[in-house]
């Protein structure tokens, strides 16, 4: 890449995308609800400049927070309504189209085109202003971001052991391009790949190249497995401390992939910020959803120690439902998706996950859903089970999708947050403890608090006018009135894909 790639490149990155049509707002007599305060601050003015809220008055206050500027501004009448701050997915995975290969996109152009078009503006319809890419690059992120209207996004370099997980379903070569902060350790690997010099997959080695290349994480990984597979690598404790100890020393948190017992003490022994999943592998043979001794001991180290947690109970539907009768039907799905990509997941070639997770051929698909649902149903309640767990001891929540957690088509953009959310609330967490994580916490979890997470003057004017108080019902998300992206006001409806047959 040249020079002047490379100083374009960097530019991209630093500029947050959506920033532009950025204009100054006037809201009137609003209820504000930010997660720094205790209660609304109700018929308050907020003013926006440049993208960031400059002035806050009225209400409670008796003088106005900050200075308003001259001049004309677009007003929004908040009566009725309440501001929020924008929404935070911390784990979304953006390079692919959901449920497509690359060979699948390349085939059907058209398709891809549209979608690719159309997922952030699904994260946007469902209020998700900020995403958090935990596996990503400078390329991809410059490629996400060349659309005209997408949240803005972050990444984290994936520092995965060398040929582990997720490395071992990617095809050799491919697999060390897509990864280049992969990590080998000394003496582990004597061969290495054409092209790979041990000498720069150090942690130390890895967190720098990462951090020059604009990343503001560190993603890791604990998996021996699942489905048929059962021996992946996994690093040894020594390796992820020092990943953490080079990460820290550059600002830059480090998250884990474990959603196992097993997975979760490395990494708590480990001293990772955050645990990237919720927990449904107990390392029991058993059928019990109830949290057995072993699990409660883990989770009361995950309450200890305040480790962020991401519950990702949609990750389990991911696969579940791909073989659902009515999940292409659904009406939801239209809003989020093309209608021609919907219409390809209902081909044979767009069924090809479904078809590879299955052991033998489908020839009955009402059999074969039940039969599925029945599988997942210990997984699933052990993950609402530990989650519920850690819920009424009020652990460190942090909201991610994991949005798609595989190729799979059964985590659409947006919505999967949206199903996310009604999981949690069944799991037993409260709308307030839901919308913390997804606003404030996640935003100081990931080191982007003087920016986001809270409706104060100075931050970035990502927010959200809601119809009710979302601390008191996630409903409050279902029936955004108006999306603020960097002070650009947006009519949800426009964002939906099926934007033009709902007119």
């Amino acid at each position: 890449m040249g020079g002047a790639a490379v100083a374009w490149l960097a530019v991209t990155l630093a500029v947050p995308s959506g920033s532009v049509s950025a204009q100054d707002l006037r809201i009137e007599h609003v209820a504000i609800v930010s997660p720094e305060r205790a209660q609304p601050r109700r018929d308050a003015t907020v003013i926006i400049h440049e993208g960031r809220i400059v002035a806050i008055s009225g209400g409670s206050a008796t003088r106005p927070s900050g200075a308003a500027p001259s001049g004309p501004a677009s007003q929004l009448d908040g009566k009725g309504l309440y501001l929020v701050p924008g929404l935070i997915d911390s784990h979304v995975h953006l390079n692919e189209i959901p449920g497509m290969t690359d060979e699948q996109e390349k085939l059907h152009p058209d398709i891809a085109r549209a979608a690719r078009e159309q997922i952030p503006r699904s994260f946007l319809y469902f209020g998700f202003t900020t995403l958090i890419d935990l596996i990503s690059t400078p390329e991809a992120m410059a490629r996400w971001k060349s659309h005209d209207l997408v949240p803005d996004t972050y990444f984290c370099g994936g520092a995965a052991l060398i040929d582990g997980y997720p490395m071992n379903y990617m095809p050799t070569p491919v697999r060390y391009e897509r990864m280049p902060y992969l990590i080998v350790e000394p003496g582990a690997h004597p061969g290495m790949p054409p092209g790979v010099d041990a000498a720069v997959h150090s942690p130390q080695a890895v967190v720098a190249h990462m951090k020059s290349d604009g990343a503001i994480c560190v993603k890791t990984f604990f998996e021996r497995g699942f489905g048929g597979v059962h021996d992946l690598p996994v690093p040894r404790l020594e390796t992820i401390r020092a990943l953490v100890t080079a990460a820290h020393a550059a600002r830059l948190p480090v998250l884990m992939h474990a959603n196992s017992a097993e997975a979760q003490t490395f990494g708590l022994d480990a001293r990772v910020d955050i645990l990237a999943h919720g927990l449904w592998n107990w390392n029991d043979p058993s059928a019990t959803i109830e949290v057995t001794p072993a699990v409660r001991a883990v989770l009361d180290r995950v309450v200890e120690t305040k480790i962020g947690w991401q519950a990702t109970i949609q990750v389990l539907f991911g696969v579940r439902d791909l073989f659902s009768t009515s999940f292409l039907s659904d009406p939801a799905l239209a809003r989020v998706l093309p209608s021609s990509l919907i219409a390809w997941y209902g081909t044979k070639e767009g069924q090809w996950l479904r078809d590879s997770v299955a052991d033998t051929p489908i020839t009955d698909p009402k059999a074969a859903e039940a039969q599925m649902n029945s599988g997942f149903a210990v997984v699933i309640g052990r993950a609402e089970k530990a989650t519920g767990y850690l819920a009424k001891h009020h652990a460190h929540f942090l909201f991610g999708t994991d949005t798609p957690s595989a190729p799979t088509f059964a985590n659409p953009p947006g919505l999967n947050a949206w199903r996310e959310m009604h999981n949690l609330v069944d799991a037993g967490l409260t709308p307030a403890q839901i919308f913390e994580a997804a606003t404030l916490s996640n935003a100081r979890a990931l080191h982007l608090d003087r920016d986001i997470g809270t409706v104060e003057v100075g931050k970035r004017a990502n927010l959200l006018l809601l119809p009710a108080d979302p601390t008191k019902t996630i409903e409050a998300y279902g029936r955004i009135d108006k999306i603020i992206l960097g002070g650009r006001v947006i009519d949800p409806g426009e964002l939906a894909a099926d934007h033009a047959h709902s007119e």
